[in-house]
């Protein structure tokens, strides 16, 4: 069965069906890792996006739900070159379009994805619609992709009730699930933390009632301004002296909390290859991130925080380090799995604010 993609600037791709034939309208991003897509998909800060991979050949290994990072996966579809016809590996449970069929996930392969990853470079991501209805209107399609809005998705993608792990870790965590890959909480297990996760919107009261040793602000997707409730709790997090380490949006939220502001970039960062330079030792690390929005450099108070990571590419914040606390955040994924392990060292320094290892 044939399928459409239809940008809201008026630009076509005309490839075929995989997984779901149904309608999906959504904000188009693409990202540059060539393996990791069970990971991808199920990242909940892909929530209310279509995800473009710029790798050529996608699936060839095929599918283990033990990989995960949730409990569905979250992607509104998915956009590939070409889909691996069979799947080889020895974890292989089922294909990659078996899964996005069982999953309800539309998708298109056979079309260039070099010159749709171009557009998006040249004219930042836009929303889009993918369809396989041969007789669509052309401008009926574009009208509804520019109507796209995405409103409340962290609050969608969120946790809805209160969850502990491993109830005789050394470390009590507060785990802020804005849309948390499950590797977060598996790094602080492994860690011989007790992870409670928390839904996105619990007052700071509460978990400051829980007497944790350290909170953990979570991943997520959206924009972080619209998070207003959220970031009125992260202030008061904040202001209490409870050791906190914040990753990607939750990095984003702290800088709004401390009166920083955040803009979007023109096409995000996206891919397990990005590198940023460690501002205090010189040494840069290859990273995994999955990001639209930055903190702004030029609205960060100094007497507040500093930057402790910046991005190789474009110089954009990458992590902070709050002055007179126990904090520090980072745009990127150091839980990310697969993908580059260099950075996980960061969860052992979140260990040490605690107390250290025990």
């Amino acid at each position: 069965m044939k399928a459409y993609l239809i940008l809201e600037d008026n630009t076509v791709f005309e490839g075929e069906s995989i997984g779901s034939t149904r309608d999906a309208v959504t904000e188009i991003v693409f990202n540059t890792s060539m393996t990791g897509y069970l990971e991808i998909l199920t990242d909940p800060s892909y929530a209310r996006q279509g995800i473009v991979m710029t790798y050529p050949l996608i699936g060839n290994y095929g599918v283990n739900e033990a990989d995960v990072e949730s409990l569905k996966p979250w992607a509104d579809c998915f956009i590939v070159h070409e889909l691996a016809p069979f799947a080889s590996n020895f974890r292989n449970e089922m294909s990659l379009n078996e899964f996005l069929l069982k999953n309800d996930i539309p998708g298109i392969q056979g079309i260039d994805t070099r010159a749709l990853t171009k557009i998006l470079r040249e004219k930042g991501t836009m929303n889009g619609v993918l369809t396989t209805n041969s007789e669509y209107d052309i401008d009926f399609e574009i009208k509804r992709a520019k109507a796209n809005k995405t409103i409340d998705v962290v609050k969608m993608v969120s946790t809805k009730t209160i969850t502990t792990l491993n109830h005789d870790g050394n470390y009590s965590v507060a785990l802020l699930d804005y849309g948390a890959k499950s590797n977060i909480a598996n790094s602080l297990v492994n860690r011989g933390c007790k992870v409670t996760i928390y839904p996105c919107e619990t007052s700071a009261e509460e978990i400051l009632a829980s007497n944790p040793d350290g909170i953990m602000l979570s991943n997520g997707p959206g924009d972080p301004k619209d998070c207003g409730i959220i970031i009125e709790n992260v202030k008061k997090l904040y202001e209490s002296d409870t050791p906190i380490f914040a990753i990607c949006l939750g990095h984003q939220l702290l800088g709004l909390a401390t009166g920083a502001d955040t803009f979007k970039l023109k096409y995000g960062h996206r891919g397990a290859n990005h590198p940023a330079k460690d501002l205090i030792t010189g040494r840069s690390y290859i990273t995994s991130q999955n990001h639209g929005y930055v903190v702004d450099d030029k609205t960060i108070n100094p007497d507040v925080a500093k930057v402790t990571f910046s991005n190789c590419n474009d110089g954009s914040v990458e992590g902070l380090t709050y002055n007179n606390k126990k904090i520090f955040t980072v745009q990127f994924h150091p839980e990310a799995s697969p993908g580059p392990q260099d950075t996980g060292y960061l969860f052992d320094r979140f260990i040490d604010m605690m107390g250290g290892q025990q």
